[in-house]
């Protein structure tokens, strides 16, 4: 939860805020690494959101003030047209700013607090949550032309160039098009999606372990080369070109590029399988791709830990529960449970005592309850209140 003492807009600034605007994280229901190879995802919304508010300067300075990461009242600056990277949470504003420059879509300077309840490194994407946040911000703020499309694809550029973040354009289409009882069904070769509606009968539930990854590290790089590597030597652009009659030739291929590309050819056709099985409301084929999809992850792109494994493990055992996997890129994070309606708090409580004996790390439960933000904003950007 967020600190209720920490300064307000005016008492950091002197001034009320122009703008507020929010964004949501998100959970991936499955379809994991397969964004930036070019295949289908299933991700939905979480009720925790990142806000920010905002007014404009008259000059080029950039002021900065986090909820979550600033100090007192200490703000980060750094002038427009001189971003560059600091291995900081700031690197993200200027790449918004850069990454809208070079689109031609330039910005006066503006002053912005931020807050989120969206949890740093837990796989729930609190990276895209405050790019599209602070995007829909300065949309509203200076009447930019950009639809919600338009504001993931600047939010994923950011991400790429300036943090160094090898990213897909998952996180940011989802924090900008998702909301919690859908799934958004996105081809991420051509951006077109679809709403599947999640079922009334399962709880959705996120149990973070603890154990912070981040994508800008070295692993989630090294699987993306991986897969670049894969589909030079397979002679396709990306791995999702391929299909189940592939199969033979990526089995050829050498470790550990066969397991990456298996793993990303079968996760594509599961997210597939998924659709089909919320559509027909087959609870117990979802909760099987859940499983397969994480072995996948685990044994193929080798991407979840142990206390990852524990979680999904324990959630297993657990008969109210019908499917449990890793979600995010891996390294750490959460995972995502499909458990029985009204059953999913107390299953994932308990869950998440077991790991806690077991390991000595507190986890966190998360359910679909709405965040309870310090000051009401709207969805897409709006004035605020003067005062």
């Amino acid at each position: 939860m967020l600190d209720k003492t920490a300064p307000s807009f005016r008492a950091l600034f002197g001034q009320a805020p122009e703008i507020e605007a929010r964004a949501p994280g998100r959970v991936n229901l499955i379809g994991e690494h397969t964004d930036y190879n070019g295949g289908h995802v299933l991700p939905t919304a979480t009720p925790q959101e990142t806000w920010v508010e905002l007014r404009r300067r008259d000059d080029g300075l950039v002021r900065a003030w986090s909820a979550n990461l600033g100090r007192g009242r200490e703000l980060a600056s750094y002038r427009l047209g001189e971003e560059s990277r600091s291995h900081e949470w700031l690197d993200y504003l200027k790449g918004v700013t850069r990454a809208l420059r070079e689109a031609g879509l330039g910005v006066s300077g503006f002053d912005v607090r931020i807050a989120s309840e969206v949890p740093l490194g837990s796989g729930l994407s609190s990276s895209a949550a405050l790019e599209v946040s602070l995007l829909r911000a300065l949309r509203a703020a200076f009447a930019l032309p950009l639809d919600d499309v338009a504001i993931a694809r600047i939010g994923q550029r950011a991400e790429n160039d300036l943090v160094g973040a090898p990213v897909g354009i998952m996180d940011q289409m989802a924090s900008s098009l998702a909301d919690t009882e859908s799934a958004l069904f996105l081809s991420t070769r051509t951006l077109a999606y679809e709403i599947v509606r999640l079922p009334e009968e399962v709880d959705l539930c996120v149990i973070d372990s603890g154990v912070a990854h981040h994508h800008a590290s070295g692993d989630y790089r090294a699987r993306r080369a991986e897969c670049e590597r894969a589909a030079a030597a397979l002679g396709v652009a990306q791995l999702c070109d391929l299909g189940p009659d592939d199969l033979p030739r990526v089995e050829a291929l050498p470790a550990p590029l066969a397991q990456r590309a298996r793993h990303v050819v079968t996760e594509d056709l599961r997210v597939l399988a998924a659709v089909r099985a919320l559509r027909e409301g087959d609870l117990e084929a979802l909760g099987r791709l859940f499983h397969a999809s994480h072995e996948s992850m685990r044994l193929d792109y080798e991407v979840s830990t142990r206390e990852i494994d524990l979680l999904v493990d324990l959630a297993r055992r657990e008969p109210g529960v019908h499917g449990a996997r890793l979600t995010g890129g891996g390294f750490g994070g959460s995972i995502v449970m499909l458990a029985r309606r009204g059953e999913g708090r107390s299953i994932a409580e308990r869950v998440a005592h077991t790991y806690a004996e077991s390991t000595g790390r507190a986890a966190s439960v998360r359910m679909p309850e709405a965040a309870t933000p310090t000051s009401p904003t709207g969805p897409g950007g709006r004035r605020a209140p003067r005062g």
